[in-house]
């Protein structure tokens, strides 16, 4: 396990009894600076945290422990499961969001998050499909870490999935959130949910609306894990 100069946040409490980790959930701080966003993630008030943070220089602080259930992921879904925060790893990485400047992740930023990301795969169970966006678990409230997150390249890297070749095509609205479903999205708004994937896996038209390019794409998702 790697070491990181700790920033202790007083924001966790106990994992349950038997649980285990099998989900990395990334983040933007959605803050104009680092100082900014220690200040909110440290602070015993807000009620939020995450297990690390990784600054635009490349720096990574650890703020709670691993063993540890940071207040991370909020209300959230993925593949069933509702207590996202007892079974995952949250990270933050620095960057203003849409709401103060949203911009691109700097290089040594990314490779902070690779190194670490395999780090703490390396040591939990986590099947790549679990390595998700923010809004991936929480799609009708967030937008992080956004579709500037090179998704991609951390594919590349053994980090998470990307669907490679895909061939366009149709289906229907059922059909596609039978898809969504079945890849471990909540569904009960599609076209936020749709927004969601779209953000992730098919950044240059993000609009909610299932077209084939996206179809294609999902369907190409959903043959990796067969």
């Amino acid at each position: 396990m790697m070491n990181f100069p700790n920033r202790l946040s007083a924001n966790f409490d106990d994992r349950p009894p038997g649980a285990v980790v099998d989900m990395l959930v990334l983040h933007y701080t959605g803050m104009a600076t680092v100082e900014a966003a220690l200040e909110r993630l440290r602070d015993p008030m807000a009620k939020v945290s995450a297990h690390y943070l990784i600054g635009e220089q490349g720096e990574v602080i650890s703020l709670v422990a691993e063993e540890h259930r940071a207040w991370h992921a909020g209300e959230a879904f993925w593949r069933g499961n509702t207590d996202i925060n007892s079974r995952s790893i949250g990270i933050e990485l620095v960057n203003p969001g849409h709401e103060f400047g949203y911009r691109t992740f700097t290089e040594t930023q990314m490779a902070a998050l690779r190194g670490l990301a395999a780090d703490i795969l390396g040591r939990h169970p986590v099947p790549a499909r679990n390595v998700v966006a923010h809004s991936d678990v929480a799609p009708r409230r967030r937008t992080d870490p956004g579709e500037l997150f090179d998704w991609r390249w951390l594919a590349a890297g053994g980090i998470g999935l990307w669907p490679g070749a895909w061939e366009a095509r149709r289906a229907a609205a059922d059909e596609v959130r039978n898809m969504l479903a079945e890849y471990g999205y909540e569904t009960g708004d599609l076209g936020k949910t749709v927004t969601a994937f779209q953000r992730r896996f098919r950044r240059r038209q993000i609009d909610g609306v299932a077209d084939a390019e996206t179809v294609g794409r999902l369907d190409a998702l959903l043959r990796l894990l067969s």
